[in-house]
This record gives C-alpha cells, sequence and structure tokens, in this order.
C-alpha cells in the first residue's frame, strides 16, 4: 500500500516472500530486512516499512499464519530543474586550481522523469551551455519482458568544447581555449541488461562514438588521437557483470558489491582506435559493533595496447577512480589498482516528518551523519609518465584522513574530508560519494 504509481509487480520482483510461503520463523525478520532493503534500493520510495500480522488464533497448534503488508511512500518522480554548475573535475579542483573562475561554469536545464510508465523507466533529457555545451537524451526500462529479467537503455549525446585540457603536465591537466570549438562529441548507445534472481546484473553494451578536435590541439599534442590526426570513430562492445546485495547503494554499511567489465573498441574494419579494457572491482561492508561500521573495496584495471591516444588514456584522477587525499591530481596510465578502506562512526540516523511542507513526497525528511576515518592506496601503471613529466605514476600512493558524511534527501551524499597523502600534501575537499 502506498505505491500510487508503481506497479505492484515492480515491487514483488524485489521480494523473496511471496503468498503462499511457508518460513521458518527464525528466518523471517532476516528475509523482512533484505526484503525491505532490496525495494528501497529501488530508489522509488522516501520510506519502505514491512509490518507482518498473525490472522490465526495465537493459541492455536497450527503454525501461525501472518499477513505481510508493505507500507511505501513514492517520491516525487519528475524532476524539471536549472542548471548551474562547475565544469571541472571536481569542485575541489576549480576551487584550488581554477582559481574560482566563474567563467568555468555550466549553465542549462536538466529533466528527469522517473517511474513513467510505474515500472521504473526513466526518461531524462540534458541541455547544457556555457564553458561546455551538451545535450543528452536517454530512455531506460528495466524489464521488457513479463518475466521481468531483460531490460533496455538507449542513450544519445552531442558535446562540444572551446576550452579543453590537451595535455598532462605533472599530473595536472592543461588546457587550451579559443573563440571556435576544439572538440566535439557525438555518441550514441544500445544496452539490454538482464537481472537473474535478486542480486545478479548482467548487461551488454553496444556503443558508437565520432569525436573531432580542431588542428590547434593535434598541433599542440599530436598524440591527442594519434600520428597528429583530428579525428576520431570507432565501434565498441562491452559485458559487465555485477553482483549487488547491499543494504543501501547510496551509502551502504552491510553486504557486498562486486563489478567485472571487458570492452572492445575497433571491431568494425574502418574504425581507427583498437582498445581492450578489463575492470574488476569488489567492495564488502560490515557492522562492526554498535554504531561502528567498516567498509573495504579493491579495484584493479587493465588495458590494451600501450600506445593508446591521450585522448583515452585513464588512470586515477580523472574518472570514478579515486585515492583519497589525491583529488587535485590527474595520474595517467595503463594499469591502475586502488585499494580503499573505511571505518564509519555512525552519528545519528533519523527521519524527520516536515508536516508543514504539504507536498507529500518531500515532507519526509531521511538524514544519517558519519564521521569516517579512512585509509587509500593506489598505484598506476605508465609507460608514458616520462612523456607527460608525472611525479606519482609508477609508484604506490597512499591517503588517509577524516572526513563528514552526511545522507539525506533522495540518496544524496555529500563528504567532506581533511586528508594527507604520502607526499605530505594536506587539504580540505567536498565530494559527492560515488559508490564507497
Amino acid at each position: 500500500m502506498g505505491n500510487v504509481k508503481t506497479r505492484d509487480r515492480i515491487i514483488y520482483r524485489e521480494m523473496t516472500l511471496h503468498p503462499g510461503d511457508t518460513v521458518r520463523l527464525s528466518d523471517l525478520r532476516g528475509r523482512l530486512t533484505w526484503d525491505r532493503r532490496n525495494i528501497n534500493n529501488t530508489n522509488l520510495f522516501i520510506t519502505v516499512d514491512l509490518v507482518t500480522q498473525q490472522t490465526n488464533p495465537v493459541d492455536t497448534t497450527q503454525f501461525p499464519q501472518l499477513d505481510l503488508t508493505v507500507q511505501l511512500k513514492e517520491r516525487w518522480y519528475l524532476i524539471a530543474y536549472p542548471v548551474f554548475d562547475i565544469a571541472d573535475r571536481n569542485l575541489n579542483e576549480w576551487w584550488y586550481d581554477r582559481g574560482r573562475d566563474l567563467r568555468r561554469t555550466i549553465y542549462g536545464g536538466r529533466l528527469s522523469y522517473r517511474n513513467v510508465t510505474g515500472s521504473n523507466d526513466r526518461l531524462q533529457v540534458e541541455v547544457i551551455r556555457g564553458f561546455w555545451q551538451r545535450t543528452v537524451v536517454s530512455y531506460a526500462r528495466p524489464y521488457i519482458d513479463k518475466a521481468q529479467r531483460i531490460g533496455l537503455r538507449v542513450d544519445m549525446a552531442y558535446q562540444t568544447n572551446n576550452d579543453i585540457p590537451y595535455t598532462t603536465l605533472a599530473d595536472k591537466w592543461l588546457y587550451v581555449r579559443a573563440d571556435q570549438t576544439l572538440r566535439t562529441r557525438l555518441w550514441g548507445t544500445l544496452t539490454l541488461t538482464n537481472r537473474h534472481g535478486l542480486y545478479h546484473y548482467h548487461s551488454v553494451e553496444m556503443r558508437y562514438n565520432r569525436n573531432t578536435v580542431a588542428d590547434t590541439v593535434a598541433r599542440l599534442n599530436p598524440n591527442y588521437f594519434l600520428d597528429g590526426r583530428t579525428e576520431q570513430h570507432y565501434s565498441s562492445l562491452a559485458y559487465s557483470y555485477r553482483y549487488d546485495r547491499r543494504d543501501n547503494v547510496a551509502y551502504p554499511l552491510r553486504g557486498t558489491l562486486f563489478n567485472g567489465y571487458v570492452g572492445a573498441s575497433g571491431l568494425l574494419p574502418a574504425d581507427d582506435f583498437r582498445f581492450l579494457d578489463l575492470t574488476a572491482s569488489v567492495s564488502r561492508y560490515w557492522p562492526m559493533g554498535k554504531k561502528v561500521y567498516g567498509a573495504a573495496n579493491l579495484r584493479a584495471r587493465t588495458t590494451w595496447p600501450n600506445r593508446q591516444p591521450y585522448a583515452n588514456l585513464r588512470g586515477i584522477g580523472s574518472s570514478s577512480d579515486n585515492v583519497r587525499g589525491y583529488e587535485l591530481y590527474v595520474i595517467d596510465g595503463q594499469q591502475s589498482v586502488v585499494a580503499r578502506s573505511s571505518l564509519r562512526y555512525q552519528l545519528f540516523d533519523t527521519v524527520k516528518q516536515l508536516n508543514w511542507l504539504k507536498i507529500r513526497q518531500f515532507n519526509t525528511l531521511p538524514i544519517a551523519a558519519y564521521i569516517t576515518a579512512f585509509a587509500d592506496a593506489g598505484y598506476v601503471g605508465s609507460t608514458v609518465a616520462e612523456q607527460y613529466q608525472s611525479r606519482l605514476a609508477n609508484q604506490l600512493l597512499i591517503g588517509t584522513g577524516l572526513s563528514f558524511d552526511l545522507v539525506t534527501y533522495y540518496n544524496l551524499v555529500l563528504r567532506f574530508s581533511g586528508a594527507i597523502n604520502r607526499q605530505g600534501n594536506t587539504g580540505f575537499y567536498i565530494n559527492l560519494a560515488q559508490e564507497f
């Protein structure tokens, strides 16, 4: 009850308990807990509660019969909002390295329509202007079959820039700016997904990319697309597997997450970029006592061949791979390993009812806060470290510190951290937490 728009089958899909099931009473509490977590992780509801009530007489010699009621409060699904943001990798780079230059901002609008048909599908439209220009349209439907296993996603995007990082020097991006367009990127993807059971996800993604840069960029860095080229076009095919059994996808405290990925680019004879990418990641989260939780993550990536266009070269800092304490650095290379660990203490975890706010999708405020001690390590293997004068590639990276993590509305996680790295550099950083 409470699912005004969401179809019942979407909720039942997340549950291990079904009408007519026989369950040991000793197992019931655990089953209810994980079913509630699974429903909550659809990101369709603000609150989820599972309530049981015995329906046969208490003193009967028969097995107790229970009614199970799922109590839900749906989110607000259609959100259209203006965008005003920085265009750099993160707030920290903009604040420390780019002089808080307000010209490096983007503006526009985003439309996110979740649960369009009540099937947990999503339509997204993004129009961004300013420091760079981008238009994105995507639609995802998790299930297109009656068995609710096969899903489909389509993405189309076009982006132009007149200010881009054309190379890396001493683990920092160097930018070039012009009055003309320096780079255009066009891509489209078709993704098929298969969900086996509750926690196993498979996907196959087919993608086409077409990228161009101005002659200025090719002259400054002939390796941008290699050999001074100004165009790059290629198709790619990728398979990924995810095992996801976490209690909360935004800020997990219990459970396991595993990701595996293999992607090949340059499948067609006309493609001018050939590339192989293998990535694996595992995360574990566990309670360690009253209000204390541990977390650990290990991620490894390797790519072929060693000679890669600068535009496709990734290591630590330019993607989701990051060693805390190195937020201001981009370390390029063909292989990378990152190990992260956290010890979290829960300050509070509560739900506030804002009765003065009449919109029911916003008058329930979940909010939790944690103090976290962390220690990370990483390594980037690079054959181009000398070429780009890297001081951090091909050596052990270590970062440690403390953070204050705030978890609130619509799975928003804000992290305020102070860190010190192996080189003795200290800093205060603000991040929107991702995955770990």
